[in-house]
């Protein structure tokens, strides 16, 4: 029997009593800078250069309460957006978000993952933040939206993972086995989820959970609901995770937290354990890290529809005659202490900043960033004058500090 109307029924439900996100409206852009986001960023994350064209179609498939459509739209000015939900009432605040903050008009739609067929065309770049593991069957959903995909084009994805999120599992069963036959009334759910943790001794592996990691943004009920009363979720281990990824039909372009990913991080004071991992798959290797780190709570990454042209910069003469921009993601310019596109401090030296110096300012129709002049110089011009080494460049692109544009 396909149950799959009524569990669809029951997530519109929790959403029209609970939309979520519950950020609050503002007369203001979106705050901070989400690279993930970001067209141009994006792009040059998964594929090493800027993309040759800014005017390209976006949709936000599952927008929630259009957080996520908000930036999009301030972020791609050139670009048209398309924002598609479940949830009659999470639209409606996503429009007056969007509204609110100034930003252009976004093609809204009360349209189901599965029902993606129905939009006209396809899209160069698709979100999917949140959405695919409350689905009864995700990878139906994947494979509606990997449709949708333009060649070349990438797909951002948020999907949960299970190690992170033991202890929630575990509270989403009690409620459930404490409401009985109300299990589907949401407040009930989230007043049940409530007192339970209010009864439960401090010293509870529940609590110390909850008050850890959730508790701040746990005070609001749609919160609340959404992590613990909804009636789908899939969680996902690096195995799992794989199937999904692979009946897609796309290509697994990359983790966009690439740092998590490193073995170092957990294993380096054990050369020869790093050693040993040598010999692991690319996926053995991310299962491992799982493994050693069970905080990890959700699975972030990028998927692409070959052709999807990259460019590693290993070549010294193709490096040297790349035009670089810097990145608007990039936090506190000019100044020698910058943030990156993850807001971590970076200390740049006087040379690094003297090479940040000589590469063009953002060229962003209708953000206000000055246009290009000229093309703007190539990394080796600007190095005629700059003590930096390629290893450097290298570094700063790393740090999406800056875009490269091939000669």
């Amino acid at each position: 029997m396909d149950t799959t109307p009524d569990i669809s029924a029951a997530v519109r439900r929790l959403y029209d009593t609970f939309p979520f996100p519950p950020d609050p409206l503002s007369d203001e852009p979106p705050p901070g800078y989400n690279w993930r986001w970001s067209w141009p960023d994006a792009y040059n994350f998964c594929t090493g250069q800027k993309p040759q064209k800014l005017d390209i179609r976006i949709l936000d498939a599952g927008c929630g309460t259009g957080s996520s459509t908000d930036y999009l739209i301030h972020l791609n000015p050139e670009a048209s957006v398309t924002a598609i939900d479940l949830s009659s009432g999470a639209l409606k605040v996503a429009q007056e978000r969007c509204r609110r903050s100034g930003a252009r008009e976004a093609d809204f739609r009360h349209l189901s993952i599965y029902d993606a067929a129905e939009l006209e065309g396809e899209f160069d770049l698709i979100n999917c933040v949140g959405v695919l593991h409350h689905l009864p069957d995700p990878i139906r959903g994947i494979q509606s939206l990997a449709a949708k995909l333009a060649e070349g084009g990438l797909m951002h994805v948020f999907v949960y993972a299970e190690l992170g999120r033991w202890e929630i599992q575990l509270m989403q069963r009690a409620i459930a086995l404490l409401q009985g036959k109300q299990k589907g009334d949401y407040p009930d759910g989230v007043k049940v989820g409530r007192d339970i943790f209010a009864s439960l001794p401090e010293n509870n592996r529940l609590v110390k959970y909850e008050k850890q990691r959730w508790a701040g943004e746990n005070q609001r009920d749609e919160c609340f609901a959404d992590m613990y009363v909804h009636p789908q979720e899939i969680d996902y281990n690096i195995e799992t995770l794989f199937e999904l990824i692979d009946a897609s039909g796309l290509e697994f372009i990359g983790f966009s937290n690439p740092g998590y990913w490193q073995l170092e991080r957990l294993l380096g004071k054990a050369p020869e354990l790093i050693e040993r991992a040598r010999g692991l798959t690319e996926r053995e290797l991310y299962r491992l890290i799982e493994l050693l780190d069970t905080e990890i709570t959700h699975y972030e990454f990028f998927l692409g529809k070959k052709p999807v042209n990259k460019i590693d910069w290993s070549d010294d003469k193709a490096l040297l005659a790349a035009i670089p921009e810097l990145s608007v993601c990039m936090h506190g310019w000019p100044s020698q202490q910058v943030f990156d596109c993850n807001y971590q401090l970076v200390n740049l030296s006087s040379a690094e900043f003297e090479f940040l110096q000589g590469c063009s300012p953002p060229d962003r129709a209708g953000t206000g960033a000055p246009p290009l002049q000229g093309g703007g110089k190539t990394v080796g011009e600007i190095l005629v004058d700059v003590e930096v080494g390629l290893d450097e460049v290298r570094s700063i692109l790393s740090k999406q500090l800056i875009l490269l544009t091939p000669s």
